[in-house]
């Protein structure tokens, strides 16, 4: 009784897979979707939030050489 059932069901599966069409778009669309934009959005600030992170992690511990403070000071806009 059971292996008639699994037997119906699969028929039944693989007919209405035969029958109906594909469902979604095109591949070929489906894969431009995917991809990434040509363009970014960037926001200018008033305030530079790795600046202030960086500045936190200074605050506890100590750079060995210099080479970042350079990096740290205010940049003039002026310039």
């Amino acid at each position: 009784m059971d292996n008639e059932r699994e037997n119906e069901a699969e028929r039944l599966l693989a007919e209405r897979l035969m029958e109906s069409e594909p469902q979604g778009a095109d591949p070929e669309e489906e894969a431009v979707k995917r991809l990434p934009p040509k363009w970014e959005i960037r926001i200018q600030t008033q305030r530079d939030p790795v600046a202030e992170e960086t500045a936190v992690y200074r605050s506890m511990a100590k750079e060995v050489d210099g080479r970042y403070d350079e990096r740290l000071k205010p940049k003039n806009n002026a310039e």
